[in-house]
């Protein structure tokens, strides 16, 4: 496991890599704004990190990124969205009060300082990162993750201390499903929500009576999206065929598996995979000839697979994306992450980086309306959502359902470009249509959210 890192987001962008919490307190003094709401924080008991965590100029948001493993690009996007947001909010930009009104500079007039720690895709390593970030760092909230086992893994982790926690990408339904927490919420869409929305547009774009086969990553969220996808594309009248291919998170030879899918008889090879495995899976299917006779649908699609893999292999690959810039431009709030985005990094943003640009901002918002960075406080603001909604990046308003803390938001389904249409390395898809986020979720206790309203 790899040292923490906490990253200091100023107006200059400068980082500085500390160990403690002593660190990073002495590294930021800042000077304090007192209004208020902050002067209401000492109304409340102590809980979790609170008030240490809030007892100076600073506040410490942990981020449990994968660094490395095989959903290490989608880490590093997550990095930059969330150093932009903080940045954002440190100086006060005012595109930020677009989504949090109530924001001047920082969140509460603290200074935001991001922990940075290796998830490594390792459910341990995650939880042993965050742990560092609540109890040396006293982190006020924690943020990251890809795999749905490590999002799991660390909201259990976050419910025991206290801690508010933002996983970034977790497709398992399971997530604010079962396994929901008081103090979990996600914003993205997921299997359930990807497999309602992309199954009709499935069902138009190749007819009823199509034969479909799996391939399947042998972990929570694969298993979830197997489930829904099958569910929702038999209801178009597609035939499964009853031989799944599971393989293990992170595999590299897909060999034997594509044999199997090559000799199914399939019409269509519905591709779970995600990160590295997507783009390895998908390139051994083009060269082992399985792409010729078939198919193939990305639900849940990887922003970064579609240029690691190439438009000769994407091009008419049906999938869903919480974001594409294209169509998030046609809105203030899109157009104003792309732009700030881009003046910063000189790049345009995919849904790793959207996702945790957009989480700060919603936290943001939540601590400024509860006044306080009371655990509890902040849980009831995020959860009374409904009545604050917020405009979105994709268009219509986002908010948090209050009796799972799944995030309503619309999102896209998209197609690969023909080569031959495509102008430059950023026009890669097209929206084939906008997911309504609302009508989209699952009935409330689907799969078995049991909140503890004393937690």
């Amino acid at each position: 496991m790899k040292k923490t890192q906490v990253v200091h987001s100023g107006s200059e962008g400068r980082r500085t890599f500390m160990k403690t919490a002593a660190g990073v307190a002495g590294g930021l003094a800042l000077p304090t704004v007192l209004n208020s709401a902050w002067a209401q924080q000492k109304e409340y008991p102590a809980l979790g990190n609170y008030p240490a965590g809030v007892s100076g100029d600073t506040v410490v948001a942990g981020l449990t990124l994968d660094l490395t493993g095989p959903y290490s690009a989608e880490g590093a996007g997550q990095r930059r969205g969330f150093e932009l947001a903080a940045e954002m909010l440190n100086k006060g930009d005012p595109r930020v009060k677009k989504v949090s009104p109530l924001t001047k500079q920082g969140i509460l007039g603290k200074k935001v300082v991001l922990a940075v720690g290796d998830a490594e895709t390792k459910p341990n390593s995650a939880v042993q990162a965050a742990t560092r970030f609540i109890r040396q760092d006293k982190a006020m909230m924690i943020a990251g993750s890809v795999s749905s086992s490590v999002a799991i893994a660390l909201q259990n982790t976050c419910e025991r201390a206290k801690t508010l926690y933002f996983p970034v990408i977790s497709g398992s339904s399971d997530t604010t499903g079962k396994d929901c927490r008081r103090y979990g919420f996600r914003l993205c869409h997921h299997a359930y929500t990807a497999s309602k929305a992309i199954a009709p547009i499935l069902a138009k774009e190749y007819g009823k009576n199509i034969k479909a086969i799996h391939l399947v990553p042998d972990y929570n969220y694969g298993h979830s999206i197997h489930h829904y996808m099958k569910q929702f594309t038999e209801e178009q009248g597609w035939t499964t065929i009853d031989n799944p291919q599971i393989h293990p998170l992170g595999a590299t030879d897909f060999s034997s598996w594509m044999l199997n899918i090559a000799n199914s008889g399939a019409d269509i090879l519905i591709n779970h995979d995600y990160g590295a495995d997507a783009v390895n899976s998908a390139k051994q299917a083009y060269e082992f000839g399985v792409l010729k006779n078939m198919k193939m649908c990305v639900p849940y699609l990887p922003a970064y697979m579609l240029e690691e893999v190439g438009p000769e292999i994407m091009e008419g690959v049906l999938g869903t994306m919480v974001f594409w810039w294209t169509e998030g431009m046609k809105n203030e709030v899109g157009k104003d992450f792309v732009e700030a985005y881009k003046e910063k990094y000189n790049a345009i943003p995919r849904d790793p980086e959207h996702n945790a640009y957009m989480i700060m901002l919603l936290w943001a918002d939540a601590v400024e309306r509860a006044g306080t960075f009371y655990p509890p406080a902040v849980v009831e603001a995020l959860e009374d959502g409904i009545n604050h909604k917020r405009p979105y990046s994709m268009g219509g308003e986002v908010y948090f359902r209050a009796e799972d803390h799944d995030g309503v938001a619309d999102f896209a389904i998209v197609r690969g470009k023909k080569p031959s249409e495509i102008q430059n390395k950023d026009d890669l898809v097209d929206v084939v249509a906008v997911a309504n986020g609302l009508e989209t979720l699952p009935p409330i206790g689907y799969a078995g959210c049991k909140m503890d309203p004393a937690a």
